[in-house]
């Protein structure tokens, strides 16, 4: 049947001696175009969304590699709106929202099972800090992991890009009405209380080795994703060993977004920059409650319509280096730019 809305409510109950009334919904589910999955053909690869308004492009990207199967946008809170936006842009069997709002709901078999299902699957924005509480260690996680094995094209926006990367924030030590942990904050101690850092969510292996970050340039990001590499490459201030892996970082703007092949093309569309970096041969003075001094840190700026190679880490950019001093960031640009 076309058109069709529908939600599923799933229920918990007690068990127990005595007779226990209802409780809240464990998940939401609403679902717009046919009933039926369709087994359909996909091809893998990923849409790595730096927020704000969405862009066509990257979920055609996504809806092309769907093979016209079944869509899926997952989430922790918020509603269907995207049903009918990308119902509106791609040719598909169904488009559905899943919403896993705990624990509980991610260990329900329906919910893996909508997932193991998806020709296409989009993480939403959000509260990345909710992705990583409600749903890693849960058959959600399974179940994610299971389809980029098979091919499933995944992408996210925002937090949802957030979670993509081997590597990732997880915002856990944000206060809900300062959720934005800016540059600033993160180079005055790169050991504060705020800087959470977490691995293998997702096991993209395109993205392994690699912390992605969102809304870069609008929120003043570079330096917390400094911050992240800085911690991510030495051991107490000093350079890991030399057979450790290196750990490098990408950085979207907003209404911009890297399609990246599972061979490590990426091309950047969309309205801003991507930013690839790279601190290979950094080192530096990290203390806890004393602000950063580490790198250098190789920038290369890619701007929309232009090409960046994962796997050989160069690309059709802007080549810069940025060092932090005393926690401030200085740059080789001519301007001091940072971004």
């Amino acid at each position: 049947m076309n058109h069709l809305r529908i939600m599923v409510l799933g229920i918990l109950l007690t068990a127990s001696a005595h007779c226990w009334p209802m409780q809240t919904p464990a998940y939401l589910y609403f679902r717009t175009g046919e009933s039926t999955d369709l087994a359909a053909q996909t091809r893998a690869g990923f849409a790595l969304m730096g927020g704000g308004t969405d862009l066509d492009e990257a979920f055609q990207f996504l809806c092309d590699r769907a093979g016209g199967g079944d869509f899926l946008i997952l989430r922790a809170t918020g509603d269907d709106e995207y049903n009918s936006y990308v119902r509106g842009l791609c040719h598909l069997n169904s488009v559905a929202t899943l919403i896993v709002p705990n624990r509980v709901a991610a260990a329900d078999t329906f919910v893996s099972d909508t997932i193991k299902h998806a020709s296409a699957i989009f993480i939403a924005g959000g509260d990345q800090a909710n992705y990583v509480n409600f749903w890693m260690n849960t058959p959600v996680q399974t179940a994610l992991n299971d389809a980029i094995r098979r091919g499933v094209p995944i992408g996210g926006t925002s937090a949802g890009l957030a979670v993509l990367g081997q590597y990732l924030y997880t915002a856990q030590g944000d206060k809900p009405d300062d959720p934005n942990l800016d540059g600033k904050t993160a180079l005055a101690d790169p050991f504060g209380a705020r800087i959470r850092l977490a691995h293998g969510f997702l096991q993209i292996p395109i993205l392994r080795n690699i912390i992605t970050d969102t809304h870069f340039a609008r929120r003043d990001r570079m330096g917390r994703l400094l911050v992240f590499l800085s911690r991510l490459n030495a051991d107490g201030g000093t350079p890991a060993p030399p057979n450790a892996p290196k750990i490098r970082g990408i950085g979207v703007e907003e209404r911009t977004a890297v399609l990246l092949e599972p061979n490590g093309n990426a091309h950047v569309v969309g309205y801003g920059a991507a930013y690839f970096i790279d601190a290979d041969h950094g080192s530096g003075a990290m203390q806890m409650h004393k602000p950063l001094s580490f790198g250098p840190f190789t920038v290369q700026k890619v701007m929309p319509g232009s090409d960046f190679y994962i796997k050989s880490w160069a690309g059709d950019g802007i080549t810069y280096k940025l060092s932090v001093e005393n926690g401030k960031i200085r740059s080789s640009q001519t301007a001091n730019e940072i971004y």
